[in-house]
């Protein structure tokens, strides 16, 4: 992938808005982005939420972005060593935040999960 392209991943339950939990989302969108602007999206419905599962159907799907509501610390470390921007915080709908996020005005909240999920 060229520099200026990007593939970023959003979990979603309705295709419109972001999951704000990225391991209860039924999807996950990939935008795929090309000098700026948006070229495609495809769904992929992940697999089974276990830990370190999700970091890495992320990273086979080739994303360099996630962008999601609150996750753990070590699926933040996870997504990390793979190369893949972890951002945080994000709420509303996957067109208006990818927009925000292209424009460079999205900022991680750094808002990580540390309640237990019974893992």
């Amino acid at each position: 992938m060229d520099k200026n392209d990007r593939r970023i991943a959003f979990p979603t339950n309705d295709r419109i808005n972001v999951e704000e939990h990225f391991g209860h989302a039924k999807e996950f969108a990939f935008a795929d982005v090309k000098d700026g602007k948006v070229i495609s999206t495809d769904y992929v419905t992940p697999p089974a939420h276990e830990p370190g599962v999700i970091p890495a159907f992320v990273g086979a799907q080739k994303a360099t972005a996630i962008i999601t509501g609150g996750m753990g610390g070590m699926a933040v470390n996870l997504f990390k060593q793979q190369n893949i921007e972890v951002i945080l915080g994000a709420k509303g709908t996957i067109e208006e935040t990818l927009k925000t996020y292209l424009e460079g005005e999205l900022a991680s909240t750094g808002s990580a999960c540390d309640h237990d999920h019974q893992h």
